[in-house]
């Protein structure tokens, strides 16, 4: 059986990247973690459901991020790369040692139109 879990690695731009994805409690979430290798700098992108906003949670298949007529699967290294390209182009990307945390709702629109 395949983990979805797993750590993966992403070359972009000349930078690799490794990122998993994990639904995460007691408040229920999907995170998307980038960790630049060779770093400590880790961006955390997190989904949580909310009105109009659902998540992998049991009902749709973990790694889901989904708005009314819009979803991604977050598990899919394409869609990784566009949260990654949306990240950097925003300045989002930790320069120092540590996680950053940000609300991957406020990324999706850009994401779904990349």
């Amino acid at each position: 059986m395949r983990s979805n879990n797993r750590i993966r690695r992403l070359s972009a731009d000349g930078t690799d990247w490794l990122w998993s994805v994990r639904h995460r409690h007691p408040d229920c979430r999907e995170v998307l973690s980038l960790h630049r290798a060779g770093t400590r700098a880790t961006l955390r992108i997190v989904f949580r459901a909310g009105p109009g906003r659902a998540i992998g949670d049991g009902y749709l298949p973990g790694g889901t991020a989904a708005t009314g007529s819009h979803h991604l699967n977050l598990h899919e290294p394409g869609v990784v790369r566009r949260f990654l390209d949306e990240a950097r182009a925003r300045g989002l990307l930790p320069a120092e040692p540590g996680d950053v945390e940000t609300d991957g709702w406020a990324l999706f629109d850009a994401v779904v139109a990349r």
